[in-house]
C-alpha cells in the first residue's frame, strides 16, 4: 500500500507572473467566445496588454525579493519541478518586454491602409486564388504571391491571436523555470503550438504562411520526439527526471554513462531545434519568411531566450558533473552554427531570410559562450551566464525594433521584402533608413552599439573555458557578417533608387514607440552597458 497524496507546496508569490499571463491567455479565451465581434479587438487587445504589464511588474518585484546575490539564490516550488531563481527571473522580465513589443506589432493596423495584421481566408465572395505578388512580398500584411489567396475586401480580423500570443508567452515563461524534464517538456509544448497556429495566419500570401507553419509544425513535433525518448533514457539513468536528481547520479557515476550520454544528446537535440542552430535550422529560413512579420518579431527573440535559459539550465545543473563530455559536441555545433549562418546569409536576396541565416548565427555566438559554464575563472570579470543573458537581452529588442522596421517599407502588393528595392532608402527615406542602419550594426556587433558588448561578453566567456578555437571562428564569422550587414547599409545609403521606390508608411504610436524603445536600448546598452550587466550578474546562478 502506497503512502497518502500529499499536495505540494506551491510558492503562490513567486510564481505570480507565470500565473498572471497565464490567466490573461484564459480571460482571452472567454473573450473570444462570448464578446461582440465588433468589440473583440479592443477588449483582447485591452486583456493581453493588462496581462503582460501586470505580470511585468509582478517580475519585478519577485526580482527584488530574491536575496542578495550568491549561489543557490532562489526558490524551488511545486515539488522541484519549477524554480524561481535569479536567472529564470531575470528570463522573465526580458520575456515580458519582448511580449510587450509583440503584442503592440500584433495590434498595428495603419501600416496596410487600415487593415489588420491577421485577417481571415475568406474573400467577400469566396476564397479566390491567384495573385503575382513579388517574391520578398511576405509576412504581415504583405502582398498576394503566387497560389496564395487574395486578402478580403472586408476583412474579419483573427482576434484570437492575442491569447495564442500570451499563452506562447506563458509557456516560454514556464520553460525557462523548468527544474524537471516532464515539466520542460509541457512548457516546450505550450510555448509551440500557439506559435505553428500564428506562423499560418498571415493576411496576405496565405499559402506561403501556411507552409511555412506546416514545416514549423512537423518538424517540431520530431524534435519533442527527440526530447521525450531522451529525458526517458535519462529516467532510465538517473531514476528521476529532475535534474537535480540526474547531477546527483552523475556524480556518483555508477549507472552505464552510455544512457546518460545517449538521453542528454537527445534532450539537447529538441533544445537545439528551437534555437535554431546547424544542423537543425532548415526550418528558420522558411517560417522566419512565410509567418506575419509581427509573428516573425515577437518568435525570433522570446523563443531564444526562453531556449536558451532551458538549455543553460539544463547543462549547468542537470549535466554539470559531465560538462567535460557535453562541452566537445556545444563547440562543433557553435562552429559549424555559426560558419552557416553568415556562409548562408551572403547570398540571400530577401531581408526577412537574410536576418532568418542571421538569428542563425547569432545562436552560433550564443553557443559560444554557453562554453564558459563550469569555467573555473573568468576573463574579464564576465560569466557565462551573465555574458549569455545580457546578449540574449541585447539581442532581444534589436530584433523586434529591426522587424518592426521592416513593416514600414511597402509596395502596392505589401511589404518590400527583397533586398534590392531598398536601394537608395536613405535617400527618400533618411530616417527609417537610419534606424534600421543602426540595428543593423548592432547585429554586426559594431562598437557603441549593444550588440558589440553583447558579443564581448559571449567571446571572453568562451576564453574562460580556453575555447580559443572556438573563439577564433566566432571573430572570423562576425568579420564576415560586417559584409553583409554593410552591403545593406551601403545598398540603402549610396545606390540609386529604383524608377518606383517603395513607399514607407508613417505607423500608429504602437509600432513607433515599439521602434523608439528599441532603438534607445540598442544605443544606450552600447554606450553604457555596465547597469544591465550588473543586473545580469546580480542573477547569481541557477538553484541546483
Amino acid at each position: 500500500m502506497g503512502g497518502e497524496f500529499a499536495a505540494p507546496d506551491i510558492a503562490w508569490g513567486a510564481l505570480s507572473p507565470v500565473l498572471v499571463v497565464f490567466a490573461a491567455s484564459l480571460v482571452g479565451v472567454v473573450v473570444e467566445a462570448f464578446t461582440p465581434r465588433a468589440a473583440r479587438r479592443t477588449a483582447q487587445v485591452g486583456v493581453a496588454a493588462v496581462g503582460l504589464v501586470a505580470a511585468l511588474v509582478a517580475a519585478v518585484v519577485v526580482a527584488t525579493q530574491l536575496p542578495a546575490r550568491g549561489p543557490g539564490v532562489g526558490e524551488s516550488t511545486v515539488a522541484g519541478t519549477v524554480v524561481v531563481d535569479g536567472p529564470a527571473v531575470f528570463s522573465w522580465v526580458l520575456l515580458l518586454v519582448v511580449g510587450v513589443g509583440g503584442l503592440a506589432l500584433f495590434a498595428e493596423r495603419r501600416v496596410d491602409a487600415g487593415l489588420p495584421v491577421f485577417a481571415s481566408a475568406t474573400t467577400v465572395g469566396g476564397p479566390a486564388e491567384g495573385g503575382t505578388g513579388s517574391a520578398g512580398s511576405t509576412g504581415a500584411g504583405s502582398g498576394s504571391g503566387a497560389g496564395g489567396l487574395d486578402a478580403p475586401e472586408e476583412p474579419v480580423e483573427q482576434t484570437e491571436v492575442y491569447p495564442l500570443l500570451t499563452f506562447a508567452l506563458a509557456g516560454m515563461m514556464l520553460f525557462a523555470a523548468s527544474g524537471d524534464l516532464l515539466t520542460m517538456f509541457i512548457a516546450l509544448e505550450i510555448l509551440s503550438l500557439p506559435l505553428y497556429l500564428l506562423c499560418g495566419l498571415a493576411r496576405r500570401r496565405r499559402l506561403l504562411s501556411q507552409e511555412a507553419a506546416m514545416k514549423y509544425f512537423l518538424l517540431g513535433a520530431f524534435s519533442s520526439g527527440f526530447f521525450v525518448y531522451g529525458a526517458a533514457l535519462l529516467y532510465g539513468y538517473a531514476g528521476t527526471l529532475h535534474l537535480g536528481g540526474i547531477a546527483a547520479a552523475a556524480s556518483a557515476g555508477e549507472a552505464s554513462q552510455v544512457l546518460l550520454l545517449a538521453g542528454a544528446g537527445l534532450v539537447l537535440v529538441a533544445l537545439l531545434f528551437k534555437v535554431g542552430a546547424v544542423p537543425f535550422h532548415a526550418w528558420t529560413p522558411d517560417v522566419y519568411q512565410g509567418a506575419p512579420t509581427a509573428v516573425t518579431a515577437f518568435m525570433a527573440a522570446a523563443t531564444k531566450i526562453a531556449a536558451f535559459l532551458a538549455i543553460l539550465r539544463f547543462l549547468a545543473v542537470g549535466l554539470g558533473p559531465v560538462a567535460e563530455d557535453w562541452r566537445p559536441l556545444v563547440q562543433v555545433v557553435a562552429i559549424l552554427t555559426m560558419v552557416g549562418g553568415v556562409v548562408l546569409a551572403v547570398g540571400q536576396s530577401d531581408i526577412k531570410r537574410l536576418l532568418a541565416y542571421s538569428s542563425i548565427a547569432h545562436t552560433g555566438f550564443l553557443l559560444t559562450g554557453v562554453l564558459g559554464l563550469g569555467a573555473s575563472s573568468t576573463v574579464g570579470g564576465i560569466s557565462a551566464l551573465q555574458g549569455v543573458l545580457f546578449y540574449l537581452a541585447t539581442y532581444g529588442v534589436a530584433t523586434v525594433g529591426i522587424f518592426a522596421v521592416t513593416t514600414l517599407v511597402r509596395e502596392p502588393g505589401g511589404e518590400a521584402g527583397a533586398v534590392d528595392r531598398w536601394r537608395g532608402l536613405g535617400r527618400t527615406s533618411p530616417l527609417v533608413a537610419g534606424v534600421f542602419a543602426v540595428f543593423l550594426l548592432s547585429l554586426a556587433g559594431i562598437p557603441l552599439t549593444a550588440g558589440f558588448v553583447g558579443k564581448w561578453s559571449v567571446f571572453t566567456s568562451a576564453a574562460s573555458a580556453d575555447a580559443w578555437g572556438v573563439v577564433a571562428v566566432a571573430i572570423g564569422s562576425s568579420i564576415v557578417a560586417v559584409y553583409f550587414y554593410v552591403r545593406h547599409i551601403v545598398t540603402m545609403f549610396f545606390a540609386d533608387p529604383p524608377d518606383d521606390p517603395p513607399a514607407v508608411v508613417v505607423p500608429s504610436p504602437l509600432t513607433s514607440v515599439t521602434i523608439g524603445v528599441a532603438l534607445v536600448a540598442t544605443v544606450v546598452l552600447g554606450l553604457v552597458p555596465g547597469p544591465l550587466l550588473d543586473l545580469a550578474g546580480d542573477a547569481g546562478s541557477f538553484l541546483r
